[in-house]
């Protein structure tokens, strides 16, 4: 499902959400997490931007934190990023959160797709948890974990 690398052995992931500070991010460290246990680091890049500027270079937000802290994941070193067309081009492949975040990065291509593609479970959007409770942190957890998983194994043989 995943497109070839542009550059053999190496591989760039972008996750696309709204903000930069709830659901990308979230799949950003656990992403990069799953890379380092399966000692795919070094050869996999894992980076998360928004589509909109509100949050650029703020952290994430409190609520993802600490749901990526009970999980064991560390998310303190994340700073939100804006989208820039550069990265349809920079990038592998672009995983965006949701249908509005595929579209407002140009729709769904070879190289630009739902995160939830590649979930075991079944594709959808990843919803956003802004401005819920803390239950949908959690969903997402889940979501990101499943999905991250099933991206570990599509990557391996593309940067072996």
């Amino acid at each position: 499902m995943l497109p070839a690398p542009r550059e053999p052995g190496h591989y760039r992931v972008g996750l696309v959400c709204l903000g930069n500070i709830c659901r990308s991010p979230m799949a950003d460290v656990v992403l990069r997490a799953k890379v380092a246990a399966a000692g795919l680091d070094g050869r996999v890049e894992v980076d998360s931007c928004g589509t909109g500027g509100w949050h650029v270079g703020h952290p994430m937000d409190a609520r993802a934190a600490a749901t990526l802290g009970t999980g064991g994941y560390d998310g303190s070193a994340h700073r939100a990023q804006q989208f820039a067309t550069s990265w349809l081009d920079d990038h592998d492949v672009l995983l965006a959160m949701d249908a509005a975040n595929l579209a407002d990065i140009g729709g769904r291509s070879e190289r630009v797709l739902l995160l939830r593609d590649l979930d075991p479970e079944g594709p959808g959007d990843v919803p956003d948890p802004y401005y819920g409770g803390d239950g949908g942190f959690l969903e997402v957890l889940a979501m990101v974990e499943r999905c991250s998983d099933a991206l570990v194994v599509e990557l391996t043989p593309l940067v072996a």
